[in-house]
């Protein structure tokens, strides 16, 4: 499978990514980015965007990224920091960039920017590469 077909069949597979409302926009060999439209639901008591959601925005388009080779990548720490905010209605945009990968960790950034081109979050996470995937037969 590409890198595409990987990372496609893996969202698609995603329950929770599709009950967000979260949208792949696209796959390239340098990215992968997702996107979705803030919700009702998805603010806080103060009407802006739910740290929670950013956060679920960010590590759906890392853990995209991360797993779009033939190994399994495991999260072992992720951080956020929240630099804009957000309300119902803004579009937000999560685009993973691979920043190290060696053996056995791999380490990336996730920018989360609103429609407007500001940075709302700065996410870096980093996992664990597992053995390789088993074949499909």
């Amino acid at each position: 499978m590409t890198r595409e077909e990987i990372v496609r069949a893996s969202f698609d597979a995603d329950p929770y990514a599709a009950a967000q409302g979260f949208e792949l926009v696209s796959v390239t060999d340098d990215a992968v980015v997702v996107s979705m439209t803030v919700r009702d639901d998805q603010v806080n008591f103060l009407g802006g965007t739910h740290g929670g959601v950013i956060h679920s925005l960010a590590d759906c388009a890392f853990s995209l990224a991360s797993n779009a080779y033939p190994e399994d990548a495991v999260a072992i720490d992720t951080h956020l920091t929240i630099n804009a905010p957000s309300d119902v209605g803004s579009l937000l945009t999560a685009t993973a960039v691979e920043k190290t990968r060696g053996r056995s960790l791999a380490t990336y950034r996730v920018d989360v920017t609103r429609d407007d081109g500001r940075i709302v979050g700065l996410f870096t996470g980093t996992v664990f590469v597992k053995r390789p995937k088993p074949a499909n037969d």
